[in-house]
């Protein structure tokens, strides 16, 4: 899902929710239904888009209004005059599905380079002003304060052949089957009609397009390709709904075609996602390596394809290298830009100047105060802004006064790392792991067995009294009581209660006192043999008193 823009800036990208309504202008990076999830619902006038993806909307959304468009092309400029200063936009290639672009924004706010979804080659980062790419490990003449960035595979390691690559091993897959009477090919997302297109050239055959079952997909091809999509259902390459149930689908295709005493049916799925999820199945380094490089059959009969529509992550690194932002942000979940090397090393300081562009974005204005030692910071109103909390409204100032020094830095800190919590540390938090609670009153109680081992006149001696142990909070006492039997056996585990101090010394005992945790369950053996020393000695001393 793509993430809501920050209130410093008059636009969203790519989300139509509450908040984002709110926004002035809005733009749309391509036709994924991902982004433009809630559009029905929370789109304003104007959105901007290419020509293409405003074509294809409106076939997936029909209820939408034509009027709410306003189109421009790739590597087109468009000056939009905003209440809170002029800014320009530039609409750059994504290389990701047709129509799709990424936004260069400038202005008052910053240089912004939002991507959406993107595969970042070298040949897509020229489309960029030279202006912003460096070269040779330099700073480029004008350096973006920020990147959004498409991470979806930014923690895959594995190098991702290109796209020319992949189309090839597609075309290679048909040509190594030549009895294959039908071939499937799931090809079903919005960005792989350039392998239907490069499978219909190669072969010479149209493709069949269920227009029923698949209706998105057909009308995506009537608007991109309407010269390769035939609906004869006896056309030997069809398009094939690989999501979700492909396998289920790969199935039933593989056992119709055996009932009919037909051959086994080419079924081809080009796809990063099998890769990235189920690379493990790949084998050791050389093996992933190869495999990256031909088709790979799976035990489902299904033959897979690399073929991805966004970066790798060394893709990303290098991107990064030649664009050297001052601060990176993920545009998909969990925060993926921070597994970069880039994103480490460049965009974690702890220190940020008061004149750091990141005040803008977030809509905070830092202002040096008339004395030199302090400079204060408040909440800009915006209009425009997000909904302002319950607590306090965006038009009330916060003045906040820090340390000015080196240059009036202000510090950002990562929180201190919370201390290792102990056995006995976790008891003083009342951690429920240790089933520790301090409010609740526990009493548990030991049965004195020595009456069973000694002389009955020993036990009418030592019958006076038995030992009941009570841990209240952690804290163990001795007390003359006598329960009753019935409670006794309930609560004994082999003759001791898990908790008592009674056989440990005193010095011992102390240092569980102070920590309020439990005493723990001596060893049985252990506790056999105390018993037998304290019998040898009862006997001893009553033989001596006798």
């Amino acid at each position: 899902m793509p993430m809501e823009m920050p209130k410093g800036v008059p636009f969203s990208v790519d989300t139509w929710s509450p908040s984002s309504k709110r926004k002035r202008h809005h733009f749309l990076t391509h036709a994924h239904k991902d982004h433009s999830l809630g559009i029905s619902a929370h789109s304003s006038y104007p959105i901007y888009s290419t020509r293409l993806t405003q074509t294809l909307l409106l076939r997936f959304f029909p209820n939408l209004d034509e009027s709410l468009f306003v189109s421009f092309e790739v590597g087109q400029s468009v000056a939009i005059d905003d209440p809170d200063g002029l800014f320009t936009v530039t609409a750059l290639d994504a290389n990701h599905c047709p129509g799709a672009v990424m936004f260069l924004f400038e202005g008052n706010f910053g240089n912004i380079l939002h991507t959406g979804d993107c595969r970042l080659t070298p040949e897509c980062l020229q489309s960029l002003p030279a202006k912003y790419l460096g070269e040779k490990g330099h700073k480029p003449r004008c350096q973006l304060d920020y990147v959004f960035l498409d991470c979806t595979f930014g923690k895959f390691t594995q190098k991702i052949p290109s796209k020319e690559s992949a189309i090839q091993q597609v075309i290679n897959c048909i040509w190594k089957h030549p009895n294959a009477v039908e071939v499937y090919l799931a090809c079903d997302l919005l960005g792989q009609e350039e392998i239907l297109t490069s499978v219909f050239r190669t072969f010479g055959s149209k493709i069949y397009v269920d227009k029923v079952t698949n209706p998105e997909c057909f009308d995506a091809l009537a608007v991109i390709a309407p010269e390769i999509v035939s609906q004869d259902p006896s056309s030997r390459f069809q398009l094939l709904d690989g999501f979700p149930k492909l396998y289920e689908r790969a199935k039933a295709k593989v056992a119709k075609a055996q009932v009919n005493l037909k051959p086994e049916p080419l079924i081809i799925r080009p796809s990063a996602q099998w890769y990235a999820c189920e690379g493990e199945f790949l084998g050791n380094e050389s093996q992933r390596k190869l495999k990256f490089n031909e088709a790979v059959r799976d035990q489902f009969g299904v033959w897979h394809v690399c073929y991805s529509m966004h970066s790798s992550r060394e893709e990303l690194e290098c991107s990064l290298q030649l664009l050297l932002p001052k601060w990176v942000v993920s545009t998909t979940p969990n925060c993926r830009a921070m597994e970069l090397h880039y994103v480490k090393k460049h965009c974690c300081s702890s220190k940020i100047s008061w004149d750091d562009p990141v005040w803008k974005l977030l809509d905070i204005s830092v202002e040096p105060s008339s004395s030199t030692d302090y400079q204060s910071i408040k909440v800009v109103d915006s209009q425009a802004s997000e909904e302002p909390t319950q607590h306090r409204p965006y038009s009330q100032a916060l003045p906040v006064k820090i340390s000015a020094s080196q240059k009036e830095l202000f510090d950002f800190s990562p929180p201190r790392k919370r201390l290792s919590v102990t056995l006995f540390g976790k008891a003083r938090f009342g951690f429920e792991e240790l089933g520790i609670q301090q409010e609740e009153k526990k009493t548990m109680y030991i049965k004195d067995e020595r009456r069973q081992d000694v002389d009955s006149r020993v036990g009418e001696k030592l019958s006076g009294h038995r030992e009941e142990t009570r841990v209240e909070s952690g804290i163990s006492e001795v007390q003359c009581e006598k329960p009753g039997e019935e409670e006794l056996e309930a609560q004994k585990t082999n003759g001791i209660v898990i908790g008592s101090s009674q056989y440990f010394n005193e010095r011992l005992r102390r240092l569980y006192r102070p920590v309020k945790v439990p005493v723990p369950q001596p060893l049985p053996s252990l506790v056999e043999l105390m018993n037998a020393h304290k019998r040898a000695k009862r006997i001893f001393e009553y033989s001596s008193f006798n």
